[in-house]
């Protein structure tokens, strides 16, 4: 049975998070959506500039800030730190829960990158968008209310706890163990 942290023991995490690599870091977990709270875990996904990750149900599953009924194209990888994650949700076989598609031992936070920076992973170069990436109501089922709490606290937002967006401007392949890196 999952039992969430209280709120001291997520901020005792928080020196670890910020000694994530800054310019050159690891590609830790690759998860497919192919379908509403469904999640695969791969290996190996292509990036797709129309796409994103191949399989995963980002353009069918739509966005509220589109006209068309799509996904946003600023939305179509979500990048989650794995020391918070990990932190979050306290075993490997849980972080597919936050429901991410990349999960980076990388730092993420606005001192580090900016909407407009681009990383390399595998093959494949993708974009840092401006769209923040919040916790949610989900994000409360799955991993508590003070695990939300605090990836939307001010140092949580700063820190991009809860993640990033990005878009795909140079298609590719991704592999777990990738090298993740500011171009």
């Amino acid at each position: 049975m999952f039992i969430p942290l209280k709120k001291e023991e997520l901020e005792a995490g928080l020196d670890h998070i910020r000694q994530s690599p800054k310019d050159s870091g690891v590609l830790e977990l690759i998860v497919r959506r192919p379908a509403e709270s469904k999640r695969e875990v791969l290996d190996e996904g292509v990036l797709d500039l129309e796409e994103g990750l191949v399989g995963d149900n980002w353009r069918t599953r739509g966005s509220s800030r589109t006209t068309n009924g799509l996904g946003h194209p600023d939305m179509q990888i979500n990048l989650m730190n794995a020391r918070a994650i990990a932190l979050i949700a306290r075993s490997k076989d849980r972080w597919q829960l936050a429901g991410d598609q990349l999960y980076v031992d990388f730092d993420l936070s606005d001192e580090n990158l900016s909407a407009g920076d681009q990383l390399s992973i595998g093959t494949s170069i993708i974009e840092v968008t401006a769209i923040p990436h919040n916790g949610c109501k989900k994000f409360v089922e799955r991993f508590g209310l003070e695990a939300m709490k605090f990836v939307n606290s001010p140092i949580g937002k700063q820190l991009h706890l809860r993640g990033i967006n990005a878009k795909v401007i140079k298609p590719g392949t991704i592999k777990t163990g990738d090298i993740v890196s500011k171009v």
